[in-house]
């Protein structure tokens, strides 16, 4: 009897392993990325500095489906996640020695001024307000900001339908500035779009505004309980890679190296890996900035 208990209990500790291997398998998609055996930078800067220590921070969303989304392994997956893992490589550094800090809308600044990442990859708008801290290199993507509502809700189509109602967005994004400012929406503040979701279900706010990108995510978890109030975008947001403002010469190597994904693949295979896997189109990559 001792046996065989013995032998079910190892029966069930091999399932639970499959399990869990099966769930982290579904938990997003990623690319292998291998780093530039060769890699080689101009002494002083910040090239250097990373390939030297063979070692990247970078900051990134951790509930944003299909950018930047824990795994069951702790792991952020997403489109963003690997773009980083892009340009880690790049830097002659593999994907297991890069730190990914989790960054929310209103602390991307603060954590860049104050060293505690190298880069912020995490669906951060470029604007003039920002760029008064931080520099961008980008944009690598352009979204638009768009409405979740509850799936049975016909009665918001477009942002005016908002006016006067209660909408719920994060701190200190652009999207509860525009819907508040543009479209006269009773903003309610939360931590992360995630956050959102329950005073949607329930009913104290009628929709969730963000990029639309993002808002697909919630979509495509749960279709049962969201949707799209429309297909149609609202605003153009240009996703940006957050770093020290004066940091001129590593914002122009990595505009470099986002061209060259566009013209090698990497950056459709990026795309297909991720957010590709529900928004059936493969960007291309945006006009470089390079202010």
């Amino acid at each position: 009897m001792k046996s065989l208990i013995t032998r079910r209990k190892s029966l069930l500790v091999a399932a639970s392993a499959a399990l869990a291997l099966s769930l982290s398998a579904c938990g997003g998609g990623s690319t292998t990325t291998t780093p530039v055996a060769s890699a080689s930078f101009e002494a002083g800067t910040t090239m250097e500095k990373l390939n030297k220590a063979q070692k990247i921070t970078i900051g990134t969303k951790f509930d944003q489906p299909l950018f930047g989304q824990k795994g069951l392994d702790g792991k952020p997956v997403g489109f963003d996640v690997e773009m980083g893992k892009a340009i880690a490589a790049k830097l002659g550094i593999a994907p297991d020695k890069i730190e990914w800090v989790e960054t929310v809308s209103q602390n991307r600044e603060s954590f860049i001024e104050q060293g505690r990442v190298d880069l912020v990859i995490a669906t951060y708008t470029i604007n003039d307000a920002r760029k008064e801290k931080v520099a961008f290199a980008g944009p690598y993507y352009e979204a638009g900001q768009a409405l979740l509502v509850n799936k049975d809700d016909n009665s918001i189509t477009k942002p005016e339908d908002v006016a006067g109602k209660k909408v719920c967005s994060v701190t200190g994004s652009t999207p509860a500035k525009t819907i508040a400012e543009k479209y006269n929406a009773e903003v309610v503040p939360a931590a992360t779009y995630t956050a959102c979701l329950e005073p949607l279900r329930n009913k104290q706010v009628v929709a969730v505004t963000t990029d639309n990108v993002i808002l697909a995510g919630y979509v495509d978890k749960e279709p049962d309980a969201f949707k799209l109030a429309s297909d149609e975008t609202f605003t153009k947001e240009p996703y940006g890679i957050g770093l020290k403002k004066d940091d001129t010469v590593f914002r122009n190597w990595i505009n470099d190296q986002l061209e060259a994904f566009q013209k090698d693949g990497e950056y459709k295979k990026a795309w297909e890996a991720t957010a590709g896997k529900v928004i059936k189109t493969t960007p291309e990559l945006p006009a470089i900035n390079r202010y």
